[in-house]
């Protein structure tokens, strides 16, 4: 039988290093989708995502529901996200390593045209608010069900449902109006 969030708590806070590890296990990718949806890099969405592992480490203590543990860490991982969002507008550099990546591959047409279309996708993704971009992300490559995103971020499923039809209708206009112009 799985462990219930408030028990690995209540657990944790008396220091029990596994019991955080478990909720780190268990809450790990929806937490990478809401940095990601936020962030857009990978990079930037792992940063953030362990900077707000280690920030609710540092204060379980601080979570007055621990049956809620879930909704509590992507608040916290939201947070981060918008701080490193803020950072690296301030920094204007180029990641080195889609350069390596470049050189290290085989297929040089077929890695462009996934290039082009991953920055279409971004850009168009960018277009979106930020509530579409997690609801999109954790529902499309998570799996996650409306209830459980409507749960996890503090919305109705039937919310979840609209932001989630919005966001695919933005997509497919953005997209479709993108190709249109490329012909």
């Amino acid at each position: 039988m799985t462990e219930s969030d408030a028990a690995l708590v209540a657990r944790a806070r008396g220091g029990d290093g596994g019991a955080f590890e478990t909720l780190v296990r268990r809450h790990l990718r929806s937490a990478y989708a809401v940095a990601l949806a936020q962030l857009g890099e990978e990079a930037d969405a792992q940063d953030a995502v362990q900077d707000a592992f280690v920030t609710a480490l540092q204060r379980i203590e601080e979570c007055r529901k621990p049956d809620q543990f879930g909704s509590w860490l992507m608040s916290i991982v939201r947070n981060r996200a918008r701080d490193n969002r803020r950072y690296r507008a301030v920094r204007d550099a180029l990641p080195l390593d889609a350069a390596s990546e470049a050189v290290d591959r085989a297929d040089p047409s077929g890695d462009a045209e996934n290039a082009e279309l991953r920055q279409d996708l971004l850009g168009a993704m960018d277009t979106l608010t930020e509530l579409q971009r997690e609801v999109i992300l954790l529902y499309d490559f998570e799996g996650w069900s409306h209830k459980e995103i409507g749960s996890r971020l503090g919305i109705s499923d039937g919310s979840a449902r609209v932001h989630l039809f919005n966001a695919r209708r933005a997509l497919r206009e953005r997209l479709t109006d993108r190709h249109r112009e490329e012909q």
